[in-house]
């Protein structure tokens, strides 16, 4: 009898915690490596917000909280959501978890029986089709194509969804490629999950804030109120608020599926750390004036990686509307040799040559399960993404 779960047979470790740790101990070795694989914002957390914890500290908020988050963090989230995302919750609807992680998984542990189906646009961030595995559903997933801005089509969505769907898992901005969805490009996703009443909606909204020019952001639940009572929308302060250390993620839905995720974590890990919920409090509700500085500095450095990528031969890569990744195609280097001597396959190869050639670290793009791409993540310097970017070129300069 074998000793550890079958569960973990069906699971991949995630790709991009590899990627960082394999520049990390290239690192350590003296390699001059420059990563951007990480998907962190490099600012630091505001002062106001390490302020509010250490007062909480200060004032004894060390005990258990209640597992579904305090009530003062529970109704800034609900006022959030009325106020950025004209949607009504009652405190209660929401849940706090150990990031947005926790949210997401406790979702799919409270629905996912065996045999059910989740539909996942490709690209895709690593994590979801591994949680969906861990929780005996299955990843179904519906390709999107860089000519449409790597968005899903109401047409892929209908083709996609079978009588075992449960969840569709919509990410905007899209972690890796950047990607968001206008308020009409949902609409029209919405008019295909209204002929699928059984079909409920997670939204991952983590990269709300950090949209650029003049987008605007919507989320579905929003454009489509006929799909509220169906929809769980995630979020957390980790990256508007650069707080991705603290573990704060939360959520808002039906008052079922809160209680049942509330039950899940209760025995799992009980609530996030106290001091870290009034942190967030003091994030939801205290000055964000700090947010369009810091989406101005992503913009610029989004602008100048865009540009000088398209310079590189073999490489094409198209603006994100957001988030803080690109995920270029490199299909113009397949075939080719590398200076090592290698030849070219596959994006793996591409970002393991260049690794090894250069010294810079992105994700190969089929761990998102879309290739041949990469991304990069230019939550970095302007300085090192510059010469990163001379890197890549000169590297696919030397391709033959």
């Amino acid at each position: 009898m074998a000793f550890l779960a079958d569960a973990l047979s069906r699971v991949k470790p995630s790709a991009t915690i590899a990627v960082t740790q394999k520049a990390r101990e290239l690192k350590a070795q003296g390699r001059d490596v420059i990563g951007l694989g990480a998907g962190e914002p490099d600012f630091d957390t505001p002062d106001n917000i390490k302020q509010a914890a250490i007062e909480a500290i200060k004032r004894g908020e060390t005990k258990y909280p209640p597992v579904s988050g305090i009530q003062p963090l529970r109704e800034a989230i609900a006022a959030k959501f009325k106020r950025e995302n004209n949607l009504d919750y009652d405190w209660k609807q929401t849940i706090v978890g150990t990031g947005g992680k926790q949210i997401l998984f406790n979702a799919f542990m409270a629905t996912l029986n065996p045999g059910d189906e989740v539909v996942i646009p490709a690209p895709y961030w690593v994590s979801y089709p591994e949680m969906v595995a861990i929780c005996g559903g299955k990843a179904v997933f519906a390709e999107t194509r860089l000519e449409d801005g790597f968005k899903l089509q109401p047409e892929a969505l209908e083709k996609a969804i079978t009588p075992q769907t449960k969840w569709l898992v919509m990410n905007s901005p899209s972690n890796p490629s950047g990607a968001a969805y206008t308020g009409d490009e949902l609409k029209a996703l919405a008019e295909v999950l209204l002929r699928h009443p059984d079909v409920w909606v997670l939204t991952d909204d983590m990269y709300e804030h950090l949209t650029y020019g003049d987008f605007t952001f919507r989320t579905i639940a929003e454009v489509e109120p006929a799909l509220y009572e169906r929809t769980l929308t995630m979020n957390g302060v980790s990256k508007a608020y650069a707080m991705t250390g603290w573990r704060i993620g939360y959520a808002a839905g039906p008052i079922e599926l809160i209680k049942a995720m509330d039950m899940i974590q209760g025995q799992q890990t009980s609530g996030a750390a106290t001091m870290c919920q009034w942190a967030a409090v003091e994030a939801l509700n205290g000055p964000q004036d700090f947010i369009p500085k810091n989406k101005k500095i992503f913009q610029a450095r989004r602008d100048l990686v865009v540009s000088m990528l398209n310079q590189a031969a073999g490489i094409d890569c198209p603006v994100p509307e957001g988030a803080f990744y690109v995920y270029p195609s490199c299909a113009g280097t397949i075939g080719k040799r590398a200076p090592s001597g290698k030849v070219i396959e596959n994006d793996a190869d591409f970002v393991t040559e260049l690794l090894e050639t250069e010294g810079v670290a992105v994700v190969h793009g089929s761990a998102f399960g879309l290739g041949p791409n990469f991304r990069i993540s230019y939550a970095t310097s302007e300085a090192l993404l510059e010469e990163a970017c001379s890197r890549i070129q000169r590297f696919t300069a030397n391709l033959r």
